[in-house]
């Protein structure tokens, strides 16, 4: 007889690990206890030698399949005549924490099948879960993950839910958001004014007759509110848009699952590829952008000038009985305003969505956090996230350096995410949105003060971005922690670093819209050669004029006319605001300089497709791409090196094309990313001419573009570069945190010791 006490870490509460190791412990006739510790679970184990190392070894490989487990301590005990049955024991909440919260989780197979089945007590009850499945995240108040430490705490169990829930059996055995129609949550129907209309099933039912009627509903989920209007009714998703101010920006479709996979349905109007496929059934149920079909039986304003929609399947049960009784797609974009966070309470939501939705789905289970939806698109044989949220966020990364002590990141103005990190853990927050609202502010601050005390850490130093007018930075030199900035585009090369770890010298292309650049100017067309905490600035773009600063990258006009009348060519296409334009142009206050390759797709959009305004963020660089024939042959452009002995391309050559009427704009539009990518890989060349280089990195918001992107890359293959593009954090703003953790973590003294933990 042997006694042995086991510590794991990692993701192994809200996932069912408990119950799966009171089982194993059972078919291997073990006795001992399991019990939850902040963040972690310790085992302690007694029986025959053998028993206890097959219980060892099937602890990680069998794992449940949601449960990321790593077994930190594995230690002799004394034997103990005390030890009876194996047992499950309340939680401890004190000693060192090691925290790794949950995300949520979509449904199961197996409650699916029980919400489908009239015998089942469940049956179409919108709230069922299991220790496979369910909320988690957005339901935690704090750790360690039990039920009197989430918003559950207020649903008493009946006695049908007690006895599953205390019985090792049992799928639902210390499944902790455990619930029936008896004692769990309702559903609400009201009316704008908040008035209840209808209450369960009955609720369900008349959100299926409105969203047929061609009504425009306001479901609350798992993470917050999403508008929803039947996708195909052309009326109710142009009453959406205007109602809620969102003239052409993509909205996101919920497809009713079909057919062995679940995709069948989604397959009449779009063709996803293998590994979108594999994405849209993956547990976080991401939105995945997906290419089109000319049929398709969408409303043609679902993704104006673009020919890819945001698809996703039902991930929460409520979603899974809206699209079953619907019987097709429904739009399901976030029930929020235009750049805040998506809304979770009820009375913010009807106060806030009152003047778009018609009727309200509520239900009384308090989301503590919101989470909004991931999106994902593939590029280079990978999916690749857009935007963090609900199953991938919280993002934890091991850090290849670890930080001198607690640190805390506020990252940038748009696409908000904020991190933490402490020794080698970094975490990464779920989407917040654009900082310019009182509400984004708010929900900042509370992401901020939740982050840390989830996982009991106290931040001693705030990174933020070098630019002043942030919000993010601002709050950081008003937090009262020692600030430290970090330059934008530094930021964006090392958090790919962070996510692709490499040794020696990369150079690294951190193409986007602006930021601020160690000149004084608006950078964003940079490349850098180094290694985090040491980069150079190698090669950018000819700098240009942004008339009106701002306003440039809301339309798109003002960058072709500048970049027009700095190359002295005329554009016969300019809008007649362009010649009370010039004389701002002509004055450096209103027109700071950029190297933004982001503005210059604007540009480019305007002379190729009139683009002259955008209404969201990169809406003129998106349909530039989806005109663009891919077939299209461009050029690299002209290189130049300046007396600082950084390279610079001349973007002046390209106007002749992109000006010329007489070639179609789909072959226009293809030169132009062509040309870009050539220049790119030209740039890489010289720098390796004269420096060691292996490996090329391809960051920043432009190489979302999956066309210029996979041409830069194929270029860079073929001359034998080894090339990084970022997957499971953004290439956009929403990484930025990431890259400041990384950056102060290598200029800080290695040898200082951690410190500031609760």
């Amino acid at each position: 007889m042997l006694a042995h006490r086991l510590l794991l870490t990692g993701r192994v509460q809200g996932v069912g690990f408990r119950p799966f190791v009171y089982r194993l412990a059972q078919r291997h006739g073990l006795h001992g206890t399991v019990r939850n510790a902040l963040g972690q679970v310790e085992i302690l184990i007694q029986g025959p030698d053998r028993a206890i190392h097959a219980f060892a070894n099937e602890l990680i490989k069998d794992a449940p399949p949601l449960a990321r487990a790593r077994l930190t301590t594995h230690e002799e005990l004394a034997v103990d005549d005390a030890f009876g049955d194996f047992r499950i024991l309340a939680s401890e909440a004190a000693g060192t924490a090691e925290i790794h919260v949950p995300p949520d989780q979509f449904l199961c197979d197996d409650c699916r099948a029980e919400l489908d089945d009239p015998a089942d007590r469940r049956y179409r009850y919108p709230f069922i879960n299991c220790t496979q499945c369910g909320p988690r995240y957005t339901l935690i108040e704090r750790m360690p993950y039990d039920r009197s430490n989430t918003t559950m705490a207020e649903f008493v169990m009946c006695a049908a839910c007690r006895a599953e829930y205390v019985e090792p059996a049992n799928r639902r055995y210390h499944a902790e958001p455990i619930a029936c129609p008896v004692c769990g949550p309702q559903l609400t129907l009201r009316n704008a004014a908040g008035e209840p209309l209808e209450l369960g099933e009955a609720a369900l039912r008349a959100t299926i007759q409105s969203l047929r009627a061609g009504a425009i509903v306001a479901v609350k989920g798992i993470g917050g509110y999403h508008l929803m209007a039947d996708a195909r009714n052309a009326a109710a998703v142009e009453r959406l848009r205007l109602r809620k101010h969102r003239p052409a920006k993509p909205l996101a479709v919920m497809y009713p699952r079909r057919g062995p996979d679940g995709l069948e349905r989604l397959r009449q109007d779009a063709q996803p590829e293998p590994l979108e496929c594999a994405a849209l059934c993956a547990p976080a149920r991401p939105i995945v952008l997906v290419r089109l079909r000319p049929d398709h039986t969408l409303a043609p304003s679902i993704a104006p000038g673009l020919n890819e929609v945001g698809a996703f399947l039902p991930y929460s049960p409520l979603h899974h009985l809206l699209l079953e009784d619907f019987a097709g797609p429904l739009v399901a974009t976030s029930g929020n305003l235009s750049g805040e966070p998506v809304l979770t309470d009820e009375a913010a939501a009807h106060e806030r969505l009152g003047a778009i939705a018609d009727v309200f789905l509520d239900h009384n289970r308090r989301i503590t956090r919101p989470a909004d939806d991931p999106v994902l698109r593939s590029a280079r044989g990978a999916v690749r996230a857009i935007r963090l949220g609900r199953g991938l966020a919280p993002l934890e990364l091991e850090l290849s350096r670890p930080v001198a002590e607690p640190v805390l990141a506020v990252g940038a103005h748009l696409k908000n995410c904020v991190a933490i990190a402490w020794d080698r853990r970094l975490v990464l927050s779920p989407h917040i949105g654009t900082l310019s609202a009182p509400r984004s502010l708010a929900v900042f601050q509370r992401v901020i003060a939740d982050l840390q005390a989830l996982h009991q850490v106290r931040a001693t130093v705030v990174a933020c971005d070098a630019h002043p007018g942030y919000e993010s930075t601002r709050w950081a030199r008003g937090s009262g922690l020692r600030a430290v900035t970090v330059w934008h585009h530094h930021a964006h090369a090392s958090a790919l670093l962070a996510e692709q770890p490499r040794e020696g010298q990369v150079l690294v292309f951190t193409w986007d819209g602006v930021g601020l650049g160690e000149d004084g100017t608006l950078w964003g067309g940079e490349a850098f050669y180094g290694v985090p905490g040491a980069w150079r600035r190698v090669a950018s773009w000819r700098p240009f004029r942004l008339p009106g600063g701002d306003r440039a990258a809301k339309e798109p006009w003002r960058t072709a006319a500048s970049l027009c009348w700095q190359a002295g060519c005329a554009w016969a296409g300019a809008p007649a605001a362009a010649k009370m334009l010039r004389d701002v142009w002509a004055r450096a206050h209103f027109s700071p300089q950029s190297s933004a390759v982001g503005r210059l797709f604007d540009a480019a959009a305007a002379l190729i497709l009139g683009k002259h305004e955008a209404s969201y963020e990169a809406e003129a660089p998106m349909q530039l791409e989806a005109a663009s024939d891919p077939h299209a042959l461009g050029e690299a452009l002209p290189l130049e090196r300046t007396a600082d002995g950084v390279l610079r391309a001349d973007w002046a050559a390209l106007l002749p094309t992109l000006l010329d009427v007489r070639r179609p704009a789909a072959e226009r539009a293809g030169v132009f990313h062509d040309s870009l990518a050539r220049t790119l890989v030209a740039i890489a060349a010289r720098i390796a001419s004269t420096r060691p280089l292996s490996c090329v990195g391809l960051t920043g918001g432009v190489f979302q573009n999956r066309l210029l992107t996979e041409k830069a890359a194929s270029g860079l293959s073929a001359l034998g570069f080894e090339v990084l593009s970022p997957a499971r954090i953004p290439a956009n703003d929403a990484g930025i945190a990431v890259g400041q953790i990384v950056e102060f973590a290598h200029r800080a003294p290695r040898s200082a010791r951690a410190a500031g933990r609760d």
